[in-house]
């Protein structure tokens, strides 16, 4: 998880209605995110060849004040993901902003410590976010503190015709410091002149965070007045 300050100004005009900015100490945040799925299922159905597989994506954070209170949540600007059929699925079920690359990983964990990277493909040239963590077992996110800020979020939204929202479930992840990071990319061509200049700027935090089950629920359009469909 990279992650860089931006003006808001460039986030408002990819607002879903319903929704407004999320601060952190009067700063709005954009991060570049790269995991791999394990042992996915869809509507409790795994399918061949797509049940493990990575994704690099671009977001926000936003809030919407529902019944139940404020629900802290994510907006995508792109997410890439190796496979079409898997992006089909993602536009159609989540309304996300989703396309297929070809993509490449590596993960190692050992003594020396954390080193990750994820890499896609566009126009022949591979593109990548990579990072290197020292030794030793992840820490726990602190309450109130910028990294709480960075993974707590667990509602998603996206603007169609309508506000869809749906919830994100996972426990609470612990994270290992990163001490060196990297970002290789053609920012204006990946996600638009408008995000140059703060994803070339320093990163203001970075970090790996430990994987673990996640259930993603299905979308509805609102955003919410009640409770979420209980259907993953």
């Amino acid at each position: 998880m990279l992650n860089f300050t931006v003006d808001p100004a460039v986030l408002a005009p990819l607002l879903p209605a319903g929704t407004e900015l999320d601060y952190f100490n009067g700063q709005t945040f954009l991060s570049v995110v790269g995991f791999v799925f394990l042992n996915t299922r869809v509507l409790g159905l795994a399918l061949p060849w797509h049940r493990h597989f990575e994704e690099v994506n671009l977001r926000f954070y936003v809030r919407h004040q529902s019944i139940e209170g404020w629900r802290r949540g994510v907006v995508f600007v792109r997410e890439f993901v190796p496979r079409t059929a898997i992006a089909l699925v993602a536009r159609v079920f989540y309304g996300e902003p989703y396309t297929a690359l070809p993509m490449r990983h590596s993960i190692v964990d050992n003594a020396a410590g954390v080193s990750i990277e994820y890499g896609w493909r566009r126009g022949g040239k591979w593109e990548s976010i990579g990072m290197n963590a020292p030794a030793g077992p992840p820490t726990v996110v602190a309450p109130g503190s910028h990294e709480e800020f960075i993974t707590e979020h667990y509602w998603g939204y996206n603007a169609g015709r309508r506000t869809s929202e749906y919830r994100v479930e996972h426990p609470r992840w612990r994270i290992w410091p990163a001490n060196a990071a990297s970002f290789q990319a053609d920012v204006a061509t990946l996600y638009g002149q408008g995000f140059v200049e703060p994803l070339r700027a320093p990163p203001v935090s970075k970090f790996i965070a430990e994987g673990s089950p996640v259930r993603v629920f299905r979308k509805f359009d609102g955003p919410d007045e009640g409770t979420t469909r209980e259907t993953s």
